[in-house]
């Protein structure tokens, strides 16, 4: 068991990240649909920011990580659970929910990684998310924000294999965290 909170009755707080086309939205929800959970997408607040006028910037996409925050918080606060789908590239991303454990609920952080570049293509070329503002990312974008993707400490993380089906995924995760 994760997090400590599990099974105690108190509210658990999931972080599902990764590269875009691996799978993270679609985790979380899987997550948020069997459990109850609150869904919060990082891509779904930018996309509303970019909507309301935010330029786009380093800027709007801090803004959305720190609503994200916000949002999280408050339902932790009101004894929700809640999972976060967000790539998390790099330490200050990370650090966002990390400010959430000042309030008493440490994130479980999950990696999901898509070591089959095939399919990672392939997902990413089928993806619809219907955002107005936000595109999806190209294959070459991908690959450099891989490459610029900051490492993650050891002993941080919960590392999954996202080539598999996403209920299996989530069932793992459930078990991981000692959940029914």
């Amino acid at each position: 068991m994760l997090g400590g909170a599990a099974g105690h009755g108190e509210p658990v707080f999931v972080v599902v990240s990764g590269l875009p086309g691996t799978g993270k939205t679609a985790v979380a929800h899987e997550l948020a649909v069997r459990c109850g959970w609150v869904q919060v997408s990082i891509d779904q607040i930018e996309d509303a920011l970019l909507g309301a006028g935010l330029p786009r910037s380093r800027t709007t996409g801090i803004a959305a990580y720190e609503a994200a925050r916000a949002v999280a918080e408050q339902n932790l606060a009101l004894g929700r659970s809640v999972v976060v789908d967000a790539v998390n590239d790099s330490e200050p991303a990370r650090a966002t929910w990390r400010m959430v454990a000042r309030r008493g609920i440490t994130p479980v952080f999950v990696l999901l990684e898509l070591g089959d570049e095939a399919e990672h293509r392939r997902r990413l070329a089928a993806r619809q998310r219907g955002l107005a503002h936000v595109a999806e990312p190209t294959w070459d974008q991908v690959t450099a924000r891989a490459a610029a993707y900051e490492p993650w400490p050891e002993g941080d993380y919960l590392r999954v294999d996202a080539a598999r089906p996403v209920t299996e995924i989530g069932t793992e995760l459930l078990r991981l965290l000692g959940l029914p």
